[in-house]
């Protein structure tokens, strides 16, 4: 008989005392600043609409929630920016949370379905500010001096020798075929056919951000419009975002925006997200929300950054796995 042993969650000990002391250090560094910890809920009414994100889904019934109306289900939120952003909009200064978050069908070395996230908006912070904070909070806890700085068209073009704003479909599916058979997968160029950010975020993903921050950690800025996410456009270049990510040793471990205030924006993001989930066969998440409420009502000028905590954990302690540092883990597909 097949011990019931097997089906049991894995439970990890061995850096709960790295845990705690990175978890001091982080609250201590944003207390300094002025910041104030925040508790967003893991559970929500709606969730951030992302073609890419897929929230998981709990009935009402399931919380005894028989009469809830017209809810049917709630949320597990995939990130607390839409707490956080309501927060905002009722007069919060500058906040902090670090807490659980939770994203279906992630599974493997740099992904787990529940994960640490360090989320903040500092009001009145911007683009450069928000970099500024984010590699000192990464450098501190890394022992690294200094950062890089890339924009995404420079990336590009090194190392792939391409425009990602003026290369064709057919360019862009050429050179992914190309990191197809390297890999020996024939398959993901197929499964993008005619998505030109699908094929940019996967050539960016596969060939060229796992060279990115070897040496110390890399800041990839200004990302395309259509892939700005919550993050205002670039009064600079109009083909791009003020959205930024952090890389340390090929992985990515910070994301971050020069905040959206814009409802009409936001809701049409919604709609083109939504619209790329329905092309892939992902069901639409509801687009009227509580951020877009928030949105409307007014959030102040600020920037906000998202940060994989159990990534910098892993990093600082020099694993390569998340499963290494996750105090209980559940399991991986």
């Amino acid at each position: 008989m097949q011990s019931s042993q097997a089906n049991l969650p894995t439970v990890n000990v061995r850096y709960l005392a790295q845990r705690a002391e990175l978890l001091r250090q982080v609250r201590g560094d944003f207390d300094q600043r002025g910041f104030l910890e925040v508790q967003p809920p893991c559970l929500a009414v709606d969730a951030v609409v992302d073609a890419y994100l897929d929230p998981v889904t709990v009935s009402a019934a399931q919380l005894g929630l028989p009469h809830a109306g017209p809810l049917q289900s709630l949320y597990m939120q995939t990130s607390p920016e839409s707490v956080m952003k309501c927060l905002l909009a009722e007069g919060a200064p500058s906040i902090y949370s670090i807490g659980p978050v939770f994203r279906a069908g992630e599974s493997g070395p740099l992904h787990h379905p529940e994960f640490t996230m360090l989320e903040w908006y500092e009001v009145g912070g911007d683009y450069e500010s928000a970099i500024q904070l984010t590699v000192d909070l990464i450098g501190r806890t890394l022992g690294s001096t200094g950062h890089d700085r890339v924009t995404y068209r420079e990336c590009f073009a090194e190392h792939s020798n391409l425009d990602p704003f003026t290369a064709s479909i057919e360019q862009l599916a050429n050179a992914l075929a190309d990191v197809d058979a390297v890999r020996s997968n024939t398959t993901l160029v197929d499964s993008l056919k005619q998505d030109r950010d699908g094929l940019l975020d996967a050539l960016m993903s596969f060939a060229i951000t796992p060279q990115l921050g070897k040496q110390r950690p890399c800041v990839l800025a200004d990302y395309p419009l259509t892939q700005a996410a919550l993050a205002k456009p670039s009064e600079r270049d109009p083909l791009c975002a003020l959205r930024f990510e952090v890389f340390v040793d090929g992985i990515e471990i910070a994301n971050g925006y020069d905040e959206l205030q814009d409802a009409e924006t936001l809701l049409q993001r919604y709609r083109q997200s939504n619209q790329q989930r329905l092309a892939t066969g992902k069901a639409a998440l509801p687009e009227q929300t509580m951020l877009l409420n928030a949105m409307r009502k007014g959030i102040p000028a600020c920037s906000g950054v998202a940060l994989g905590f159990d990534r910098l954990l892993m990093l600082s302690v020099g694993e390569n796995d998340l499963i290494d540092v996750l105090s209980v883990v559940i399991g991986r597909g």
